[in-house]
């Protein structure tokens, strides 16, 4: 699945800036189709050393760690390397296993080491370390992700929960045409974008794209593009696809902040295609990329444009995809006099 071409009109403080945009496709996991990859899709950790000059949770590092703060004494930290699973490395919690002579590990690994003990090799039965057990609700750790900026200390059992949903946790590479197990801060992530996956990055709160492909009815499971707005401080990514819903091909078009969710709540945005006298009109909040691309897809929360509605749009004999997408994004301002919302457009 091929485009011949893409055009893309980004409206910005100084005017109207025209830019052709030559774009790449990708495939999805487990599709057979016959799109282009960008050329240097290695995929590799990243680390960043960028200042923290956001409020997005970010510090500029490019990859979590765990970590334990200077807030943590001695002791403690001793106390949390026992608490290590000498098999995974990972944190124990109950139940936690020891085996006669005193040497410990985790349940999950318990079923891995076929119930012999890693260290000693002795047979380890069903003893728990209770005393462990016991140490560990007493302890308090800070946050794996200290270096990122989280201040918080919890107390063990807590820790863990807390950290899955820590909003200094890293973000995941936004990027939905492979599999790319690159993670950081925002900073991080719009350069990765723009140098390792070639993202086209514009500025301006408003936006013009013309899709234009010959053959329309090879729809298959694909992203087709991906571009980035940098408007109010703010990136966002704006995404358009084709795939299967059901067994009708579709066409999709939907935006995400990158940002956590109860920032991307400040924002708003419109989606418009037409021709012919018709249009669809999509408007809504942009979901975070906290929620994967897939998630937001299978939702539906986006402008789903059928192909026979594309295809009348796009005019002529119908053979040939000719799609102008319009939009623009907007900052809900909370008016503290009378307990509303008042749009906050971008000149």
């Amino acid at each position: 699945m091929e485009f011949d071409s893409i055009e893309c009109v980004s409206t910005t403080d100084g005017g109207i800036e025209e830019d052709e945009i030559h774009h790449h496709h990708h495939h999805h996991n487990n599709t057979n189709n016959n799109l282009h990859h960008h050329p240097n899709h290695t995929h590799h950790q990243f680390s960043s050393s960028k200042p923290n000059n956001n409020n997005n949770g970010n510090n500029g590092n490019g990859i979590n760690g765990s970590v334990v703060g200077p807030t943590a004494t001695t002791p403690a930290t001793s106390v949390h390397e026992l608490l290590e699973c000498p098999v995974c490395t990972n944190s124990m919690y109950p139940p936690i296993h020891q085996c006669h002579n005193g040497h410990t590990l985790c349940s999950t690994c318990k079923t891995r080491v076929h119930n012999r003990c890693p260290t000693c090799r002795q047979e380890l039965g069903d003893i728990r370390c209770l005393a462990l057990e016991k140490v560990a609700e007493s302890l308090e750790l800070p946050c794996k992700y200290y270096s990122l900026g989280c201040p918080e200390i919890f107390p063990y059992y807590s820790k863990l929960k807390h950290e899955a949903m820590c909003t200094f946790r890293p973000y995941n590479c936004p990027y939905a045409g492979s599999d790319c197990s690159v993670v950081g801060d925002i900073p991080f992530l719009v350069d990765h974008l723009r140098d390792d996956h070639k993202v086209d990055m514009h500025t301006g709160c408003t936006f013009n794209h013309r899709y234009v492909k010959s053959n329309p009815r090879e729809v298959e499971n694909a992203t087709w593009m991906l571009t980035v707005f940098h408007c109010f401080g703010q990136y966002f990514c704006l995404h358009f696809e084709a795939f299967q819903l059901g067994t009708a091909p579709v066409y999709m078009a939907f935006l995400r902040f990158m940002g956590d969710e109860t920032e991307a709540r400040n924002y708003s945005y419109s989606l418009e295609v037409g021709a012919n006298g018709r249009k669809l009109i999509w408007e809504g909040t942009p979901r975070s990329i906290r929620d994967c691309h897939k998630k937001v897809r299978d939702s539906h929360d986006g402008l789903i444009i059928q192909r026979n509605m594309a295809l009348f749009f796009s005019g002529g004999d119908r053979k040939e995809l000719k799609l102008r997408v319009t939009g623009r994004i907007w900052k809900e301002q909370q008016n503290p006099d009378a307990g509303v919302c008042i749009p906050n457009l971008c000149s």
